[in-house]
């Protein structure tokens, strides 16, 4: 998968088309991702304790690594994901200004 952890990242289909975030957490082995402030479900909670009411809770669902394109650290854009490979390291770079991130 080649969105991480921490990526800023654009979406680029779907109800929150258009809308930019910080991936949170990523699921490889079901090819989907978790972003702050995106496909936000409610959660129906029950009472715990005697005297607690019920609750709503808000959560940040996991969607389609597909339905999203990185965004650039170096040119702010949104791009694809190329690898580049020196010696033993493979880094990934941005297909439009060909800058290391």
């Amino acid at each position: 998968m080649r969105i991480k952890k921490g990526d800023t990242i654009k979406k680029i289909a779907g109800k929150d088309r258009g809308k930019e975030g910080k991936v949170i957490r990523v699921l490889p082995r079901e090819g989907k991702i978790v972003v702050e402030k995106m496909n936000i479900v409610q959660k129906h909670s029950k009472p715990r304790r005697q005297g607690e009411r019920g609750q709503r809770v808000e959560i940040f669902a996991p969607f389609d690594a597909s339905n999203v394109m990185v965004i650039c650290p170096s040119c702010g854009k949104a791009t694809r994901i190329g690898y580049i490979s020196t010696e033993n390291k493979k880094t990934r770079i941005c297909k439009k200004c060909k800058k290391e991130f």
